[in-house]
């Protein structure tokens, strides 16, 4: 006996069809580390802060250098006919004032709240896929389970009638009907069977598992519970305005729009630029061509410094910097108009779905009542039927009568979950999620 209890223990250990099912908070927690969308947006908020590098150095100090080399030639009394050189020279140039250095320093620094925001708006979508591909597993699976429940007690019930036809005592269209009966729910149970492996599917992509041929896909833990929803709808639209990552992102985006439309109109003003030339050469005799002076002693060339400032300003543009702002701000009226739209959509599908949680419960609880009285019915006319009291038609019309109750409790259950899950993402609830999930993730890590 301890021989085949050991057995099972390592074959459980090393199956991985036996394997522990997934659990909701595990199945958010592997989103956030392993979903693609997620780890691509992490890499977008890393690029932002090269591309935030590149909007503050317009107002950084631009410093040339260079280090010409050569030989010098010619016939000079006194001079050797080839002689190398070498020196350095570099320019310096520092901004001293430009308009566009203010909104290009802000709209860098909006560069990486972009894609911060960026990724939070991914986090959400593809927690939510996540959930509800969960849902929508664990909602198949109980429809196939309950299916089959169904299927074997009406296999039961046609073995019976086969007994009593093989005895005599009923005819061939009571088996029949029996059979059918009992099949007649195979094509349910299939459907909820593909549908199940669909979920489970979308599922493991969402979570970023494996997906390559024999891979072992996730099997989801847990059942679909009916839980009551009661949340103030005034006080839920006023976080949801405040918290929701994608009104973040276009607030960020009307403000980015603001700030691109200054960098453009800077192209009004002038600019101000510190230049600084210098020139270092080591104690040679190179000479330049001619220096317009009578003594040959001024025609060598020698360090120097040479600072100065430069100013510009471009009068006429025929419209080049006119139009480009007229372009920056369409765009930015245009976003403007998308934020409004989407402040306004949030306080009509959070009362939306409110109205769909006191449907869902009413509706739960009329199913509730009518399972207890399809169980009832179904037990008095089996009672029936055995003693031949009713017929055979009754009581399939009893058992699918109390299958459909059972159905519609399991989807009122699965609607309720998968509306909890919609006010989540609509009021912005979803990062409670996502931290609690990190935290437990660092904290299995430790």
């Amino acid at each position: 006996m301890k021989t085949w209890l050991f057995a099972i223990l390592a074959f459980a250990l090393v199956n991985p069809e036996l394997a522990p099912g997934l659990t909701l908070d595990t199945a958010l927690a592997r989103s956030l580390e392993k979903n693609p969308r997620v780890l691509q947006a992490r890499t977008a908020v890393e690029q932002a802060a090269g591309q935030r590098l590149v909007f503050r150095s317009i107002a950084l100090p631009n410093v040339a250098l260079a280090v010409p080399a050569g030989a010098q030639g010619g016939a000079r009394a006194g001079q050797d006919s080839t002689q190398p050189f070498a020196f350095a020279q570099g320019n310096f140039r520092q901004p001293l004032f430009q308009a566009a250095i203010p909104a290009s320093l802000r709209r860098g620094d909006l560069e990486v709240l972009i894609a911060a925001q960026q990724l939070n708006v991914a986090v959400v979508e593809q927690l939510h896929l996540a959930r509800i591909a969960f849902y929508t597993a664990l909602y198949d699976r109980s429809l196939e389970e309950l299916g089959r429940s169904q299927r074997q007690r009406l296999d039961e019930n046609m073995r019976s009638e086969e007994a009593r036809y093989e005895a005599g005592t009923v005819n061939r269209g009571a088996l029949a009907a029996a059979t059918l009966q009992a099949r007649e729910l195979d094509p349910q149970i299939e459907d909820a069977h593909r549908a199940y492996g669909a979920a489970v599917l979308q599922l493991a992509s969402a979570t970023g598992g494996d997906l390559a041929p024999g891979a072992v896909l996730p099997s989801p833990q847990g059942t679909l519970d009916f839980v009551r929803a009661d949340f103030s709808l005034e006080s839920e639209i006023s976080a949801a305005l405040e918290r929701r990552a994608d009104l973040r992102l276009a607030r960020l985006l009307v403000r980015a729009a603001r700030e691109d439309q200054r960098i453009v109109a800077a192209g009004y003003y002038p600019r101000l630029d510190l230049t600084v030339f210098g020139r270092y050469i080591p104690a040679t005799n190179l000479r330049q061509a001619s220096s317009g002076s009578a003594q040959r002693s001024d025609d060598i060339v020698s360090s120097e410094i040479s600072p100065g400032a430069g100013y510009t300003w471009r009068v006429i543009d025929n419209g080049t910097v006119g139009g480009a702002t007229l372009r920056q701000r369409s765009l930015r009226e245009i976003n403007e108009v998308q934020l409004q739209k989407l402040e306004a959509s949030v306080v009509r599908e959070l009362g939306s779905l409110q109205n769909n949680f006191r449907a869902i419960a009413a509706r739960h609880d009329s199913l509730v009542k009518a399972i207890d009285v399809a169980e009832k019915n179904v037990a008095v006319v089996e009672q029936s039927w055995q003693q031949g009291l009713a017929s055979q038609l009754e009581f399939r019309t009893a058992e699918t009568d109390l299958l459909a109750t059972r159905r519609g409790l399991l989807n009122a259950a699965y609607q309720q979950n998968v509306a909890l899950a919609e006010w989540d993402r609509a009021a912005g609830r979803y990062f409670q999620f996502s931290d609690a999930n990190a935290a437990s993730v660092h904290n299995s890590k430790r």
